[in-house]
Parts: structure tokens; C-alpha cells; sequence
């Protein structure tokens, strides 16, 4: 007969959490990157050129303050799988996963494409698609709902100047 205590492997481990930060971080970031090529040429060309309203921030501020917003992201989802398993947790996740697609999709239509009209339309999902991931995300922590708050407050923010500039450069 075996005396030896058996050890249960706890698969919330520090190695399994770290890694689990790290895979966040990696996704968020990632979707940064693709908003980030979209938006490179962009800036310095015809960005400069078009009318943008008076109260339109300077172009250094984005930078940070996406950088911000997109570790508050990572850390927001990375709570939120940390909280329960991945079975719970995971409609929550998806969510945010799908959100996280609209983020990309609004930098392509609005730098890449240049079509500010559904760069419009598209971040009107984006803000919703945010509110119902805190909604979600509130069922497993509050932190991380309101970890996503300052996202929120920036694109509401974003969404206005996006009608701004509509507004202010349609042709016809």
C-alpha cells in the first residue's frame, strides 16, 4: 500500500496565470498591431490634410493612450478567465473576442479605407459591444468591468470626433 500523499495539480498555478496574462496581453496587443498598420501612413499623409474639429486632440496623445486602454483590456479578460474555469468563463471571453475584431475593423474603415460613414456605423457596435462586455465581465469580477470604463469613456469620446470629421468632410 502506498503512504505517499497524492498532489492535486491545481490548474490555477502560478505558471498557468502568468501564462494566462501573457496570452492576453498577446491577444490585446495584437489587435493594437492591426490597428496600428492601418493607421501608420495614414498620420503623416492624408490624416493631416482633412478638416478635424477644433477640440480634435494631438496626434502624439493616441499612442499612450491606446497603450493604456489595450493593458486595461488584457487585464480586464485575463481577470475574468482567472475568475472561474474556462467553461464558465468562456461566452464572456468569445464576447470580448468578437469585440475585439470590431476594434481592428473600425481603424481599417476609418484609416485604411477612408470611409468615415461606416467608420461611423461601425463604432456605434464597437461602444455597445463594450458595454456588453462589462456587463458580462461583471458577472465574474467588478474590477474588470470597470477596467473597461476608461475604454468606454475613450470611445464615446472617439465617437464623436469620428461624426465630427464625417460631418466635416463630406464631399456632396
Amino acid at each position: 500500500m502506498n503512504t505517499e500523499p497524492t498532489v492535486a495539480i491545481n490548474p490555477r498555478s502560478t505558471n498557468v496565470l502568468v501564462l494566462g496574462f501573457v496570452v492576453s496581453l498577446f491577444v490585446c496587443y495584437g489587435v493594437a498591431a492591426i490597428g496600428g498598420l492601418a493607421t501608420a501612413g495614414a498620420v503623416d499623409s492624408w490624416y493631416r490634410e482633412i478638416v478635424k474639429p477644433t477640440w480634435n486632440p494631438p496626434n502624439w496623445i493616441f499612442a499612450p493612450v491606446w497603450s493604456f486602454l489595450y493593458f486595461t483590456m488584457a487585464v480586464s479578460s485575463w481577470l475574468v478567465w482567472k475568475a472561474d474555469r474556462i467553461s464558465v468563463t468562456c461566452p464572456a471571453l468569445a464576447w470580448f473576442g468578437f469585440h475585439l475584431l470590431l476594434n481592428a475593423a473600425w481603424s481599417l474603415l476609418f484609416f485604411g479605407m477612408r470611409r468615415f460613414d461606416l467608420a461611423m456605423i461601425e463604432i456605434v457596435l464597437l461602444w455597445i459591444s463594450i458595454i456588453i462586455s462589462m456587463v458580462l465581465y461583471y458577472r465574474f469580477s467588478k474590477i474588470a468591468a470597470m477596467l473597461l470604463a476608461p475604454y468606454c469613456a475613450w470611445v464615446t469620446f472617439a465617437s464623436c470626433l469620428n461624426y465630427a470629421i464625417w460631418s466635416l468632410n463630406r464631399v456632396g
